[in-house]
């Protein structure tokens, strides 16, 4: 299964305001990562409706984490944020054609690696995928 990059901005950003445990800019977080701060921006309002982050008004806003980081899922983020985990069309029964569907195998040993794929993303933290946050911080250079 391939993230899309909305999803891996999405956890990007979750994981620096874990490790940093601070609120942080748009331009904090895009900068760190070297990203587009515009598409981070559209990110942050998804984790943001999706109750993940709350959001700091004025001049020294920014993000902060709504939730306690060990409370959150890689998995759920993953499901949540990414717009489909369809491996192929006929995961979608509104955009498949194929004609074999009703009779193919190999969609159902699909579906079975991406629940297992899923279930591995389950057992994962944000607060996990933080843990080295102090090594985290040097390489995004934050203090």
């Amino acid at each position: 299964m391939r993230l899309t990059l909305h999803t891996d901005y999405a956890l990007r950003a979750l994981i620096y305001l874990s490790a940093t445990g601070e609120q942080a800019t748009a331009g904090q977080i895009a900068d760190a990562f070297g990203i587009s701060k515009n598409h981070l921006v559209k990110v942050l309002q998804t984790l943001r409706d999706l109750g993940y982050l709350e959001t700091v008004r004025g001049r020294t806003g920014g993000v902060r984490l709504a939730r306690d980081p060990a409370a959150i899922t890689v998995g759920e983020v993953v499901r949540r944020a990414q717009d489909t985990v369809d491996h192929v069309e006929c995961f979608n029964p509104k955009t498949n054609t194929c004609p074999v569907t009703p009779v193919c195998r190999l969609k159902h040993r699909l579906n079975e690696a991406l629940e297992a794929y899923l279930a591995v993303l389950d057992r994962c933290t944000i607060a996990e995928m933080a843990g080295n946050g102090a090594e985290l911080r040097g390489l995004l250079g934050v203090r």
